[in-house]
């Protein structure tokens, strides 16, 4: 399983919502397992710049490929590029690039 995972920051705060309206369009394509945008909750003590995160996870880099490739991925691009200042993508491949932390108590 792919991961992607997309930060955003808005030229002008006032925009937030419609960058999260813009990036929503996303939900709308098919290739997806599952696809999230959400305002940051800003609630990190060392730092709070990005405004908007997108969470994707796709079952092969070629429903990754075709997301990418689908018009309403271009719909959205085009929604939120003149309202955005930065934008920070990350991917990667859960079973081979992840390393895990325990979440179980020891016994």
């Amino acid at each position: 399983m792919i991961r992607h995972i997309v930060l955003f920051t808005a030229k002008n705060k006032a925009d937030i919502d419609q960058i999260i309206d813009g990036l929503s369009v996303l939900a709308a394509i098919p290739h997806a397992r599952r696809l999230e945008v959400a305002r940051n909750r800003k609630t990190d003590q060392l730092g709070n710049d990005i405004d908007v995160v997108v969470y994707g996870e796709f079952d092969s880099e070629t429903a990754l490929a075709a997301y990418k490739a689908h018009d309403l991925y271009q719909e959205s691009i085009k929604r939120v590029r003149p309202l955005r200042q930065l934008r920070f993508a990350a991917d990667y491949n859960v079973s081979a690039d992840a390393r895990f932390a325990s979440t179980a108590e020891a016994g």
